[in-house]
């Protein structure tokens, strides 16, 4: 248990000492919802029967999962490995999987506290209130963390360097953060953008969030459902199967 707070500190450290994380994963939904807030907070979303208030809060909740699963992972377990760091830590008494275990506590903590920090501006400055099953919506919210971040391991697992890491955390990240929804609403693309912005599995997370914060669990969409957990297990299992130590 020592060894693990000791790691966790050490982790915990560099990412506060890392401002683009701070801001995109924790300051910038925040202010987005501020900023929506002001311009068409109380207007109704066209043919939804819901505000763009109601319909931001949920996809901004995502972003903290967006920006730790799609960059924070992946480029640092891909520099661990490209740096040899992984290789060292076999023979020292700390193990790999405890530098990975709490790297991915502190990626969890950190979309926490995005979640958080946009549910306390929602209630507290905006005076939100959801009309859906809070229960049913932190169960949604945990089942889109464990699907993106499974996707965040198998970037990690199948990048051997750096250089590749970033690479394909920036072709995937950027669409993810704004064509899912995250932070630009969905109802306002046009229908075919719509339509390709649907196959994104962070689209489909947003979808399930917002189904549920605004009727409740009764009108869960298995399509959703099925679509976070077939991209969960398959970055579990490529994860499992192509991760190496070095």
């Amino acid at each position: 248990m020592r060894k693990y707070l000791t790691v966790l500190r050490v982790e915990g450290k560099l990412s506060l000492r890392t401002p683009d994380g701070l801001f995109f994963g924790i300051g910038m939904p925040m202010a987005v919802l501020l900023l929506i807030s002001m311009l068409v907070g109380n207007q109704q979303v066209r043919g939804g029967g819901y505000t763009f208030m109601q319909s931001s809060y949920p996809a901004l909740a995502t972003v903290g999962i967006c920006a730790t699963a799609f960059m924070g992972l992946p480029l640092t377990i891909s520099d661990y490995r490209d740096k040899k760091i992984l290789k060292h830590f076999f023979t020292t008494p700390t193990s790999p999987l405890l530098l990975l275990g709490v790297h991915v506590t502190v990626c969890v903590l950190t979309a926490l506290a995005s979640a958080l920090g946009v549910t306390l501006v929602a209630m507290l400055v905006l005076d939100y209130r959801m009309p859906g099953s809070w229960l049913g919506f932190i169960g949604s919210y945990f089942l889109v963390m464990l699907s993106m971040y499974s996707i965040g391991m198998m970037m990690a697992s199948l990048c051997k360097t750096i250089k590749q890491a970033n690479l394909v955390c920036n072709l995937v990240y950027f669409p993810m953060l704004f064509l899912s929804g995250a932070v630009i609403p969905y109802e306002i693309f046009p229908n075919g953008m719509q339509k390709l912005a649907s196959i994104l599995p962070l689209t489909q997370g947003i979808q399930l969030l917002k189904l549920v914060s605004l009727e409740g669990v009764d009108s869960l969409p298995l399509f959703s459902l099925l679509y976070l957990l077939i991209f969960g297990i398959l970055g579990i299992l490529v994860s499992a199967k192509t991760f190496r130590w070095e």
